[in-house]
């Protein structure tokens, strides 16, 4: 029977500016089958995590310099290193360093001097539970789908790494969302189910998982008006409207670009719904997206 515990393998970066500390826990990680990695400072924990993320860190709390503390603070305000558990190591009558470490975005502590057997068992425990969260973020990205959180600023709190690729063109360095989106996420039920933004050649497609919560989408780019005109044999105005539909503009944003009143766009939807043979928009959207791909491959 494997007397390992179900997390073996994984990489525990192990940051202490104390040898001693870092030899006993780095003995008993190793003889549990972990793969262990050592910083003697919080500057070089970070850039250690940047350069390759470990599993988890266990962090010393009281270092000179960069303390654990700010340490941690750092790794949850970068995206890259965010997910990564962080658990405190701290004296036996620190308990304020205790609050301290949950409020800097520890997950767990440990006290010094440390017991192996806790230790090890923490961690397994901790390691598996990233690791289930980092099965079901591959499992969305495999499936084209990427999710993201946000917090009341706007800011990306979670996100899936497809989630981040796509969305690092639209996010400023304090990694908030772009305010049209932001307008569009705060008008919950009473907005358009779906909103889409461009960035970088591409059109990314947004529908609400909960209050804060999204899935985002890569859609196929937009052919221009000319293009769905000729594609569609609809008429140019059509095409203009149609156009503006794609990229999940409601009526009254349509009649304001295309400067005719919503009642004109209204009629000009119709004659596009029986043209197309649909009923609604996201199928007019859908026909539009689809014929062009078709019209492309066929050229």
């Amino acid at each position: 029977m494997n007397s390992h515990p179900p997390a073996a393998g994984a990489t525990i970066l192990i940051v202490d500016d104390v040898a001693e500390n870092l030899a006993v826990a780095h003995d008993a990680l190793d003889a549990a089958g972990y793969t262990v990695r050592v910083a003697t400072s919080g500057l070089a924990a970070l850039e250690s995590a940047r350069r390759q993320p470990p599993d988890l860190i266990l962090l010393d709390a009281v270092m000179p310099g960069l303390d654990g503390f700010e340490t941690c603070r750092r790794l949850k305000a970068d995206l890259s290193t965010r997910p990564i558990p962080v658990v405190f190591m701290t004296g036996l009558t620190d308990s304020e360093h205790v609050v301290q470490g949950f409020q800097a975005g520890g997950i767990d502590y440990v006290t010094k001097p440390i017991r192996a057997t806790e230790v090890i068992a923490r961690i397994a425990s901790h390691v598996r539970n990233a690791r289930l969260v980092s099965d079901t973020q591959a499992a969305a990205d495999a499936a084209g789908d990427a999710i993201v959180a946000i917090d009341e600023a706007g800011r990306l709190s979670w996100a899936t790494p497809l989630a981040q690729t796509w969305l690092a063109p639209l996010c400023d360095a304090g990694h908030r969302l772009p305010a049209p989106l932001l307008r569009w996420l705060d008008c919950g039920d009473a907005g358009s189910p779906t909103f889409s933004l461009h960035a970088d050649g591409q059109r990314l497609s947004f529908a609400r998982l909960g209050p804060r919560r999204l899935l985002v989408q890569r859609m196929a780019s937009v052919p221009e008006p000319e293009v769905l005109a000729r594609l569609l044999n609809i008429t140019a105005r059509e095409a203009d409207v149609l156009y503006w539909i794609v990229l999940g503009k409601t009526n009254p944003e349509i009649a304001s670009v295309l400067d005719m009143s919503p009642r004109t766009v209204n009629k000009h939807l119709e004659h596009i719904f029986t043209k197309l043979g649909v009923e609604t928009r996201t199928a007019a959207a859908t026909v539009a997206l689809n014929r062009s791909r078709l019209g492309v491959l066929a050229s």
